[in-house]
C-alpha cells in the first residue's frame, strides 16, 4: 500500500478542543450532513462550536454525481479553494465535526489528509459529545480570514471500477440488510460487490456515540474477516462518503485502507458488472 508521513491521531476529544479553542491553535470546520436531507446549514446556524466554518458537503466536498457515483471526489482545485475560503491553512491543525456519527466529518478529514494536509482530526462524538461535555454554542456566522491550504497530488491509496475486483480483501461498509440485497432506498439496483465482506459503519462506535477502542475494533474487523498484516484492504459504501468511517476505524488499528471512491451508486452505472446478493 501507499506509504505516507505517519499523521496524528485521526480523533480527537471534545476536551483536547477546548484546550485548542483556547489557544487558537486550530481551525474548526463544521460538516454536519445527512443522507438525502437537506444541508446541515440550519443546524449550523442555530449553533456550532465557536470559530466553526460551515462546509457543504455536496458542493464543496464532492463533484456533481454521475457515472462515478453520487458524490464523486471534487476537482482538487474546487476543493482547495473551498478550505481556503474556511480559512484552512497548511500549516495550522484542522478537527472536523459533524452529528452524523462522523461519517460526514470523515469525508473532509480524508480529503484533506489526501491533498496532503498534515495535521486533520475529526472530533470524537462529535455535536452531541461537544455539548455534552460543556462546550459552548455560537450563533454567529465567523468570519476567517483566508486561508493558505494548496491541495497537493492525492497521496492516500485510492481504487477504481476496473481494478476494484482485484483487491485482496474489500469491504462494504453500508447497513447489513443494504448489502445482502434485501432493500435499497437510495440507488436503483440492490445487492453488493462480489466478494466483499459487511463491516457496517454502525459497529465502530460504542453506546456513548465515540469509537470504540483498540481491542474492540480489532476483535470486530478479525470476526469479519479483515486481515490486518498489511494485507491491502478496500472499503466502499453507497455514494464513497460513508466508507471513510471504516477506513478511520482501520486507520486508529494501523491500516492504511484504499478507498473505492465511486462505490456502488457508481458500480451500478455498468451493467455489465456483477451483483452479489445475500450474505
Amino acid at each position: 500500500m501507499t506509504s505516507t508521513p505517519s499523521p496524528p491521531s485521526p480523533l480527537i476529544s471534545a476536551a483536547e478542543l477546548v484546550e485548542l479553542l483556547d489557544q487558537d491553535g486550530v481551525t474548526v470546520l463544521d460538516v454536519r450532513y445527512r443522507t438525502s436531507r437537506p444541508t446541515g446549514r440550519p443546524a449550523y446556524d442555530e449553533g456550532h462550536v465557536p470559530g466553526a466554518v460551515y462546509v457543504d458537503l455536496d458542493a464543496e466536498l464532492a463533484a456533481a454525481p454521475g457515472e462515478s457515483g453520487r458524490h464523486p471526489l471534487p476537482d482538487p482545485e474546487v476543493f482547495g479553494a473551498a478550505m481556503r475560503r474556511a480559512g484552512v491553512s497548511g500549516s495550522r491543525p484542522v478537527v472536523v465535526y459533524d452529528d452524523w456519527s462522523g461519517q460526514a466529518a470523515g469525508r473532509a478529514w480524508w480529503l484533506l489528509r489526501h491533498h496532503g494536509h498534515p495535521d486533520v482530526r475529526v472530533l470524537d462524538g462529535g455535536w452531541a459529545a461537544w455539548r455534552e461535555a460543556g462546550g459552548a454554542a455560537q450563533a454567529s456566522t465567523p468570519r476567517p480570514a483566508e486561508g493558505d491550504f494548496e491541495p497537493g497530488p492525492g497521496v492516500l491509496p485510492v481504487v477504481d471500477a476496473d481494478a476494484v475486483l482485484d483487491v485482496p480483501v474489500l469491504i462494504d461498509a453500508r447497513a447489513p440488510e443494504r448489502f445482502r440485497g434485501e432493500t435499497e432506498p437510495i440507488d436503483p439496483v440492490a445487492g453488493h460487490i462480489p466478494g466483499a465482506v459487511n463491516v457496517p459503519t454502525g459497529v465502530n462506535l460504542g453506546a456513548d456515540g465515540r469509537f470504540r477502542d483498540i481491542a474492540q475494533l480489532r476483535a470486530l474487523y478479525e470476526a469479519a474477516g479483515v486481515p490486518l498484516d498489511g494485507t491491502e484492504v478496500a472499503v466502499y459504501c453507497g455514494s464513497g462518503v460513508t466508507a471513510i468511517h471504516d477506513v478511520l476505524a482501520l486507520e486508529l488499528l494501523g491500516v492504511r485502507a484504499t478507498l473505492y471512491p465511486g462505490s456502488w451508486s457508481g458500480w451500478i452505472t455498468d451493467p455489465s458488472r456483477p451483483v452479489a446478493l445475500g450474505g
